[in-house]
């Protein structure tokens, strides 16, 4: 286990990501542990079955990756990640009615022009 405070992940981020590949890195804030860092590939944790696409689907759903981004994750193709994550309920487009409205009329004026 190594231990890094928030001054020294702020400076030397790269340090703490080679320790966490070797184990658990516990992060100090002020003199009190604030977050653990595990390294993903080490601990064969992405290797577990259905790992990668339920992280990639989280990291989506809470907007840390985009679509395709989430799908290359999960080593999914992108129509089947857009199908899992649907099938969830989590939206793919997250648009209002008026973005929607305004999208729907520059289609038309599209449309009209050709």
């Amino acid at each position: 286990m190594h231990v890094v405070n928030v001054s020294g992940l702020k400076n030397n981020p790269s340090e703490a990501l080679r320790s966490a590949r070797d184990g658990l890195v516990v992060v100090m804030n002020r003199d009190q542990p604030d977050a653990v860092m595990i390294g993903l590939q080490s601990g064969k944790l992405l290797a577990e079955p259905g790992a990668r696409a339920a992280l990639a689907t989280a990291l989506f759903r809470d907007g840390g990756l985009s679509l395709a981004r989430s799908a290359r994750l999960a080593q999914m193709p992108l129509a089947a990640f857009i199908a899992h994550v649907s099938r969830l309920g989590i939206a793919v487009i997250d648009q209002d009615a008026a973005d929607v409205q305004q999208d729907l009329q520059t289609l038309d004026e599209w449309l009209a022009s050709s």
